[in-house]
C-alpha cells in the first residue's frame, strides 16, 4: 500500500510524529502480513466485500489494504458523508490509483430500514467487516447518550447480523472490539463486550467464520486524545492529560493490518489482540504529550489548575513553552492502564507472531434478557427508565463489569 495512505488514513499527522509517539518506524504486523499474503489474497481476490463504518481512521486504513487485493466489489458504508468523500479522494489520489471496478460508498445507518433494503437488493457479500460503534467513554455520561451507545453497539448490531443471515451475506464476518472490553470499568467497554457476544453468538451461518479484535489506542485517529493535542496546538489552547495513565499505541496503518489479519486469516471464534509486553509497551500519556510538544518545538509547562492553564498559553508560547493541564483520573469508567485479557480468559497463540487470541466463551445476555430489554426501552420512549436500571441490567449480562460512578465525566474536563 502507498506509504502515505497507510500511515495516515483519514488523519494528516506527520509519519515522523506518529513514529516518535509509538516508538517505532516499522510496523509490528508487517511480517505477519507478508507471511500470510497468499492467504489474504485468497480471501479477497474476486470476492465481494462490504465494510461498515469504513470511513473512519481504522476502517479507512483497512479499506486501503483491501483495495490492493483485487476484490470484485468493495462497498463502504458510513454515516459520515465527509469521511466517505475523503476516503474516495485518498484512494484515487494514490500513485497506483483505485483499481477496484465496483467501488461504492454509501452514507447509511447500518441499523436502519434503508440498510435492510440495500442488503435485500444486493448480491451476496463474501466478507463483511464492521467498524460501526460509539467508542468513547464520554458517551455514557447520561441516560440518553448511553441508550444511543447501546443502540449503536448492540441493538443495531443484532439487527444487522440477522439481516446478513436473512439475505445470505457474510459467511466471513469481523467486527472491531476494544481493550476496554476486558475487565470493563466503563459502560462503553461493557457495551463492546456485549458486542463481542453479538459477533459470535448471533446469526453465525453454519461453517461461517466470525472474528473480532481488541485494540490498543490508534495514534492520532479521529476523535482520539492525540488528535486532540494537535487541535489544541492549532487553536492555541492548552493540552490536558490524566495523571499516571498508561496506554498501548499502534499507528493507523498497524490498526488496518490488525483488522486485515484478524478478519481474513484469524481463527474463527477468536478475539485477537496485539502481542505487547505491558512492562515495555504501556506508554504514559504525560510522556506522549511531551513528545508531541517537543516535535512542535515547545517544552511542557505543567499545570493543575484549568483556568491558569488556559490563561498561560500566549505567554508560555512566547517563551517556547506550552501549558499542559494534568488532571486526576477521576472520571467515571476510566482505567489507569490497558489490558487485553479479562479474568477467566486465557491468551492463546493463533499462528501469528504479532497477535495472540482468546477463544470466545458464550455470554450471558440472552439468559438475562438484556437484548429484549434494550430493544424495548430504545423503541418505547414512554417507558420509565433510569441510568441505574441500565447499569444493573448490563452488570447481569457482563459479570466482570467494575463500573463506578464518580460524579464526573469527560465533558467536565478540558
Amino acid at each position: 500500500m502507498n506509504a502515505k495512505f497507510s500511515s495516515q488514513g483519514q488523519s494528516a499527522v506527520s509519519p515522523d510524529l506518529e513514529a516518535r509517539v509509538i516508538g517505532r518506524k516499522e510496523s509490528l504486523f508487517a511480517g505477519d502480513r507478508a507471511r500470510f499474503a497468499d492467504a489474504l489474497r485468497e480471501q479477497v481476490t474476486g470476492k465481494r466485500i462490504l465494510v461498515v463504518g469504513g470511513g473512519g481512521s481504522v476502517g479507512s486504513s483497512t479499506v486501503g489494504f483491501l483495495s490492493e487485493l483485487a476484490p470484485s466489489a468493495l462497498h463502504v458504508v458510513d454515516l459520515s458523508e465527509n469521511y466517505l468523500a475523503e476516503l474516495v479522494r485518498d484512494l484515487r489520489a494514490r500513485p497506483e490509483g483505485l483499481a477496484v471496478s465496483d467501488f461504492r460508498t454509501l452514507p447509511l445507518d447500518y441499523g436502519s430500514p434503508i440498510m435492510e433494503r440495500f442488503l435485500a437488493e444486493s448480491a451476496a457479500y463474501d466478507c463483511v467487516l464492521n467498524f460501526a460503534a460509539l467508542k468513547h467513554v464520554r458517551s455514557e455520561k447520561d441516560l440518553f447518550s448511553l441508550l444511543q451507545m447501546l443502540d449503536t453497539n448492540v441493538v443495531k448490531h443484532i439487527r444487522f447480523k440477522r439481516w446478513l443471515e436473512k439475505y445470505g451475506h457474510g459467511s466471513r464476518y469481523f467486527a472491531v472490539s476494544t481493550d476496554k472490553a476486558a475487565n470493563p470499568s466503563s459502560l462503553m467497554g461493557a457495551s463492546k463486550r456485549l458486542m463481542e457476544d453479538v459477533v459470535f453468538d448471533v446469526s453465525v451461518p453454519p461453517g461461517g467464520s466470525a472474528t473480532s479484535a481488541r485494540f490498543a489506542n490508534v495514534a492520532f485517529s479521529n476523535g482520539s486524545l492525540l488528535q486532540g493535542f494537535l487541535c489544541r496546538l492549532s487553536k492555541h489552547q492548552p493540552l490536558a492529560v490524566p495523571r499516571e495513565t498508561r496506554r498501548y499505541f499502534v499507528s493507523q496503518a498497524e490498526a488496518g493490518e490488525i483488522c486485515l489479519l484478524t478478519s481474513l486469516a484469524g481463527p474463527a471464534g477468536h478475539v485477537l489482540f496485539p502481542n505487547f509486553d505491558p512492562a515495555t509497551s504501556l506508554i504514559l500519556l504525560e510522556q506522549v504529550a511531551i513528545e508531541v510538544l517537543r516535535f512542535a518545538g515547545f517544552e511542557p509547562e505543567l499545570y493543575e489548575d484549568e483556568e491558569a492553564a488556559r490563561r498561560a498559553v500566549a505567554g508560555a508560547a512566547a517563551r517556547g513553552r506550552w501549558p499542559v493541564l494534568v488532571t486526576a483520573l477521576d472520571t467515571s469508567g476510566e482505567k489507569p492502564f490497558e489490558e487485553f485479557v479479562a479474568k477467566g480468559e486465557e491468551a492463546v497463540q493463533v499462528g501469528f507472531g504479532s497477535l495472540n487470541g482468546i477463544a470466545h466463551a458464550p455470554g450471558h445476555a440472552d439468559s438475562s434478557l438484556l437484548y429484549d430489554r434494550l430493544s424495548e426501552c430504545i423503541g418505547n420512549p414512554a417507558r420509565t427508565l433510569t441510568k441505574a436500571d441500565l447499569v444493573s441490567w448490563i452488570a447481569e449480562a457482563v459479570p466482570g463489569l467494575q463500573h463506578q460512578e464518580t460524579g464526573r465525566d469527560l465533558d467536565q474536563r478540558l
